[in-house]
């Protein structure tokens, strides 16, 4: 096997809006009058990075890694989680070529704070920024995003052995 090849990775998460929390995406906190409900801080984006990255590797998912059920992640930074997931790809000699996440948001406006999510993520996996796409959009109205009931993110890796 070849494995110069690119391995690609996808993850997908949603998270449900919550009073009384902080609204986190991509490690960046975003002003808003609700903020997503989760064991950890319910960084959907960074979630969803994080099980595209394991994906490509063949590693499994954050939830065989972060177990909801364990209470040492309960209120944890998905930033840091991140750093562990890249330490586990780096240790079986995997490096990230790039990534690209995709935020479904009808509210708030996430173009002002993408340039700060891509820089978060960048600095967690020691990425040129320009490695790093954070793109955000609506969904016009339709299903939960649409009716605010929460946020989907979804993340796209591509991944290599040296």
């Amino acid at each position: 096997m070849n494995n110069s090849i690119p391995r690609i990775g996808y993850g997908a998460d949603v998270h449900r809006f919550a009073e009384n929390r902080e609204l986190i995406l991509c490690g960046v906190q975003i002003p808003h009058t609700k903020g997503l409900l989760g064991h950890s801080d319910a960084d959907v984006a960074t979630h969803a990075l994080m099980d595209a990255l394991l994906g490509a590797a063949a590693l499994g998912d954050i939830g065989l890694h972060f177990p909801d059920t364990d209470e040492k992640y309960k209120g944890a930074n998905s930033i840091e989680l991140l750093r562990e997931v890249h330490c586990l790809i780096t240790n079986k000699g995997y490096t990230i070529n790039n990534i690209d996440i995709t935020i479904l948001a009808q509210k708030p406006k996430l173009a002002p704070y993408i340039n700060e999510m891509r820089e978060s993520l960048a600095q967690a996996l020691k990425l040129s920024v320009e490695n790093v796409s954070v793109k955000a959009t609506t969904t016009e109205g339709l299903g939960f995003v649409g009716k605010e009931q929460g946020i989907e993110a979804r993340a796209i890796v591509s991944i290599w052995k040296a």
